[in-house]
């Protein structure tokens, strides 16, 4: 996608898997190409991104699917952060959204204007993190605030203590 006008948001999709997109959200941080700072230096304060998760974790997780959270960038630069001693990542400032639940890709497929060909529907999520038209994160945030909203009812019908 063309540059846009830099006072309009833009819009992302970071494919991680899901252990380290919780950790994310627990530390406000998204990281993307394996802690380097190439694709985070694109993102601008006020972008949405979403997380799509292939994978629960990023060895030997079982196969996910889903898109996993959703937030909007806090920062204007990547910031180095020393995830353990001698080893530093680039990172990202993300404000979470807290009221979304994880859905499946599958069932937006048709609705993701970014995946051409839905027999090859994962070939844009290897590209790690990339950028995504308005019309389509805003099918991804619905879905997921929709299925948050499902859940807190489905757990108020069930009886369940935290409804």
């Amino acid at each position: 996608m063309p540059d846009a006008d830099p006072a309009r948001p833009r819009f992302w999709i970071n494919t991680i898997s899901r252990d380290h997109v919780r950790l994310g959200v627990a530390g406000g941080f998204t990281q993307a190409d394996h802690g380097r700072d190439t694709r985070l230096r694109r993102l601008g304060r006020g972008d949405g991104i979403a997380f799509y998760s292939a994978r629960t974790a990023l060895h030997e997780g079982r196969v996910l699917q889903r898109f996993t959270a959703i937030g909007v960038v806090a920062d204007d630069e990547p910031y180095r952060f020393e995830t353990r001693p001698g080893v530093h990542h680039w990172r990202r400032r993300v404000d979470f959204e807290t009221d979304v639940a994880e859905v499946p890709v599958r069932p937006l497929l048709p609705l993701l204007g970014f995946v051409d060909d839905e027999q090859r529907w994962g070939l844009p999520f290897r590209r790690g993190m990339f950028e995504v038209p308005a019309g389509d994160f805003a099918a991804v945030a619905g879905a997921l605030r929709d299925a948050a909203r499902l859940t807190d009812e489905s757990a108020g019908i069930i009886g369940s203590s935290s409804g």
